[in-house]
């Protein structure tokens, strides 16, 4: 009965605290910040070196972009069951995907996407602290996507199987 009720509360912190970090970040990943500039180009002057010049460039270019979209796809698949919740209140006969899918799903994704983070600062010059400019970040950059992969993991051990109440 209480596993009933804390499984969705946990999983609704994770999912708040890793749309936060994804959704406030879309600014820096589509707007060409200097600070994401530096992180892909980085990484993909370091991938020319395995997959070529022209992958490593589009790398460079396009990477934000790219991770971006999949944070703001990862948002979108976590963030509905919130909505469907209020609709299930006033249209209790409505049939919608059920939170602990949508979750599970989402923490795979957030998982996906944070494991090539935490890699490309491990394995390639990005390192633990960025530094850009003279600056370092102190590794929150690092460690933000160390408590993401964690948090998506958690998040898929949590829902991925359905359990008796619709919740």
């Amino acid at each position: 009965m209480i596993k009933n009720r804390v499984i969705p509360v946990l999983s609704w912190l994770l999912t708040a605290w890793i749309c936060k970090v994804f959704l406030s970040s879309l600014f820096y990943k589509f707007t060409g910040h200097p600070d994401t500039q530096h992180i892909f180009s980085t990484i993909g002057n370091w991938l020319r070196g395995f997959l070529g010049d022209s992958m490593g460039s589009l790398f460079s270019q396009y990477g934000g972009y790219l991770v971006g979209s999949f944070e703001l796809l990862t948002s979108i698949v976590l963030l509905p069951p919130i909505l469907f919740w209020v609709l299930k209140t006033f249209s209790p006969g409505i049939r919608l995907p059920r939170r602990s899918t949508l979750h599970c799903i989402g923490g795979l994704m957030a998982t996906a996407v944070m494991s090539g983070a935490v890699f490309f600062h491990l394995v390639s010059p990005l390192g633990v602290e960025v530094l850009h400019e003279g600056k370092g970040d102190g590794g929150s950059l690092f460690y933000a996507a160390v408590s993401i992969l964690v948090s998506g993991i958690i998040l898929f051990i949590l829902n991925r199987r359905h359990h008796p109440n619709p919740d």
